[in-house]
Order: structure tokens, then C-alpha cells, then sequence
């Protein structure tokens, strides 16, 4: 489980934002306020860092009645990403390794995250993400897994970052790719119609995991998802979220594809902040038999 105390600090700052954004009155706003500090006392310890951002936004729909306050931004997101990706798939096609150049492109696109920040420039961290080497690199390793993998979970992450999901999926050519998007929206995690508005029947299997955690909760999934992921041969995991609900499995079939967004991360996996790194699970045994908690 991971949650440091950290996490809350960092949760309250989106939060914050979200409260402007929905114009709440400033007694709603001190009322939501103490729910959430109340609820950090009562289940610090017990729950991980998405599962208390989960819950939370759950008591901010209640104040501001919008199921979806992001729903514009991930709108605009999937619409930006499609609008630039035929270069990205012209820089592809030149490169001399496609898979290594689409997989640093991907994990670029893990930048789009409204959770850790509103105020990212998607096309200088693409560029970064083309100079840059990966602080964690098992990518050759996951190449070798996805030609051997019968089958590939793809566990996704936020809207517009699944443009360059669809790129990678593209490059790797497999004919059995399953793609998965959140039940229900959170933050600006993707779901059905995030992926269907960028194409992604085009070229892997949708499906939602049936829940609405900005993560992968696998006992709070819903059946047809738990299957897919325990008859999968290849699970790739995209993003800080799904690397917090997924990574004290020490499953050596999970790859994880991220920006490392935040301190509490970049210590866990001993790497820089803001750093590209993929990984296999194992490669942490130790470390997260000491994961942190709140």
C-alpha cells in the first residue's frame, strides 16, 4: 500500500483546484474540506493513496452534482493528442527502432495528468522523452515478452495519453490486445467514450475494469476484467496509478510505463522526479516488502 503522508498534501492541492473550478460557496468548500480530513483520520494507514482519491471525489460529486467535472479537458486532450499524432507516426516510421521510439512516446503522453499537474506541455516532454534514456530500462525485455505473449492486457490510463497508447499497440502489431479503460470517470482518467473517441476498436479489444479508481483495484474490478487480467500473458501498465494499485503483486508479467510525477514515487523506485522509466515488476521485490504507508 502506498500512501505517504505526502499523498495527502498533494491530493488536497488537486482538490483545491477542483473546488475553484466547480464555484462551490466558500461554506461548501470548508465543509468538503473537513469531510476530507476527516476521512484521512479516521482510514490513514488502511487505504492506498487512489482508494482515497476515489472515495474522495465520490463526497465532491455529492456537493457539486457533476459526475464528470473534467469531461471538456478530456475532450480536448484526446483532441490535441489526435491532431499531432500523425507526426509522431511519421517520426516512427523514420526511426531507426519504431518499438523503442512509440514506447518512449507513450510513456510521454503519461504527462497528460490532471491529478499531478494541469500545467504540463505535452510536446516539450515528447521531446524530452526522444533525447531522453529511460532511468529504468527494461525495455527489451518487454519486447521479448510481447512476442512471446500469447495474450496483451493493456491497462490504460488518462485521455489524450491513449493516442499514444493506440500509436504503441499499432507499432507492436500483436494480434490479441486487450485495452482497458476505467468503469466510471475520475479526474481525467480515460474511459469507453474516451477510447471510442479516439479510435482504440481499431486496434485492441475495449473494456472497462467496472470501477472508479484513478487505478487498478483488482479486488474492486468487476468479473470480466479479473479474468482478462489473470489469463493474460502480458499485462503493460500505464501511468502512476495503476503502478500504486498493481505493483506489491510482484507480478512478472506487469511491465510499468510512466513519468515519475512526484517524490513519493521517484523514491520508491530510486529514480529522479520527472524521469521515464519501464520497468518488470520483480525488479522492486525488495522495496515493496517495505512500501510506505500513511
Amino acid at each position: 500500500m502506498i500512501f505517504d503522508y505526502r499523498c495527502f498534501f498533494c491530493l488536497a492541492r488537486s482538490f483545491e483546484k477542483l473546488l475553484e473550478k466547480e464555484s462551490l460557496s466558500t461554506q461548501a468548500k470548508n465543509s468538503f474540506i473537513l469531510d476530507m480530513t476527516e476521512y484521512y483520520r479516521i482510514h490513514h494507514g488502511k487505504i492506498s493513496s487512489p482508494e482515497f482519491a476515489r472515495e474522495m471525489h465520490l463526497v465532491l460529486k455529492e456537493y457539486t452534482g457533476n459526475s464528470d467535472p473534467y469531461k471538456t479537458e478530456k475532450q480536448e486532450n484526446n483532441l490535441h493528442a489526435l491532431r499531432i499524432i500523425k507526426e509522431m507516426k511519421d517520426i516512427v516510421k523514420l526511426a531507426p527502432d519504431p518499438f523503442l521510439t512509440a514506447l518512449r512516446l507513450t510513456i510521454a503522453g503519461n504527462v497528460i495528468d490532471f491529478a499531478a499537474s494541469q500545467n504540463f506541455n505535452l510536446e516539450n516532454t515528447i521531446n524530452k522523452s526522444l533525447e531522453s534514456g529511460f532511468a529504468i530500462d527494461h525495455s527489451e525485455k518487454l519486447r521479448n515478452a510481447a512476442k512471446k505473449a500469447e495474450s496483451i492486457l493493456y491497462l490504460g490510463d488518462n485521455a489524450g495519453e491513449i493516442v499514444f497508447d493506440k500509436l504503441f499497440i499499432q507499432i507492436m502489431n500483436h494480434k490479441k490486445v486487450t485495452f482497458v479503460v476505467r468503469g466510471m470517470p475520475v479526474i481525467n482518467d480515460a474511459t469507453l467514450e474516451d477510447a471510442e473517441c479516439i479510435g482504440m476498436r481499431d486496434v485492441a479489444q475495449v473494456i472497462s475494469n467496472g470501477y472508479d479508481a484513478p487505478s487498478t483495484i483488482i479486488e474492486k474490478s468487476s468479473d470480466e476484467f479479473r479474468k482478462h487480467f489473470y489469463e493474460a500473458d502480458l499485462i503493460i501498465s500505464k501511468g502512476q496509478g495503476n503502478l500504486e494499485g498493481l505493483i506489491h503483486l510482484n507480478d512478472e508479467r506487469i511491465f510499468f510505463l510512466l513519468m515519475v510525477k512526484c517524490n513519493v514515487i521517484a523514491e520508491l523506485l530510486k529514480v529522479e522526479k520527472d524521469s521515464f522509466v519501464v520497468f518488470n515488476a520483480p525488479f522492486l521485490n525488495n522495496d515493496i516488502n517495505k512500501s510506505t504507508s500513511f
